[in-house]
């Protein structure tokens, strides 16, 4: 899929899971308990980190994000990987860039903040806040957009942000799991999951059915969770 229809993914499987995860009743203290803000920093993040298995593909939006420093990093990634679609398209990929998150927070701050602003920057150019096919100008603006948003974010309690990172990777194998190909989610196992019912990478039904049903989703989700917790602040101060 194309990386607008994986970074919408990911915003919108972080906002379905959030009632879920928020249950005590089947967590208990692991349970997640986010304010409006916390939901939307996690849906930006979460749409960012779908977009991170792509840092094999030599021209894809994570390449084309921040100008030539993501193009050739991207290169190199493809060859160490094996290719597009191949070692970074895995639970394995998943699991390890939610790790690197929480083992960045606890023992270089600095650097979680770093891979946070980058991330941002993936989620918000993921979702169409670019200049498609205008560089420089294009990664200057993701910056300072990137900048602005993690600047937001920086008095919320953001400890979820490993797991916003581990969900969005997953949206995107599942997504490139419905195109011809698969992925290889057992990496390294070389077995592929392939259910097809997207025919075509940025075809008619991307655009058109899957894009756009993304879209709603997201909205829908958005605004049922900001009502939810401006609704659950008005209780408790009633």
């Amino acid at each position: 899929m194309m990386g607008k229809t994986h970074a919408l993914s990911g915003a919108l499987l972080w906002l379905g899971a959030m009632p879920l995860l928020s249950q005590d009743r089947l967590l208990g203290e692991h349970a997640l308990h986010l304010d409006a803000k916390q939901l939307l920093a996690g849906a930006v993040v979460c749409a960012g980190a779908a977009l991170l298995p792509d840092v094999d593909h030599h021209n894809g939006r994570i390449a084309n994000t921040f100008g030539p420093i993501t193009n050739v990093f991207c290169k190199y990634v493809g060859k160490i990987s094996g290719g597009h679609r191949h070692a970074t398209h895995s639970l394995l990929f998943a699991a390890g860039m939610g790790w690197a998150m929480d083992w960045l927070a606890t023992n270089y701050v600095y650097g979680w903040w770093a891979a946070l602003f980058v991330i941002v920057g993936f989620g918000l150019r993921g979702v169409g806040l670019d200049f498609e096919g205008k560089e420089p100008q294009s990664a200057i603006a993701d910056c300072v957009l990137a900048a602005i948003a993690v600047y937001l974010m920086h008095d919320l309690d953001m400890t979820f942000v490993g797991f916003a990172v581990f969900l969005g990777c997953v949206a995107h194998v599942i997504g490139d799991c419905l195109t011809p190909r698969g992925c290889p989610v057992l990496w390294p196992i070389p077995w592929r999951m392939e259910v097809p019912v997207i025919p075509r990478t940025d075809g008619k039904v991307e655009r058109w059915v899957v894009a756009p049903l993304l879209s709603l989703g997201v909205a829908i989700l958005a605004v049922r969770s900001v009502l939810g917790d401006v609704g659950a602040r008005w209780l408790t101060k009633g």
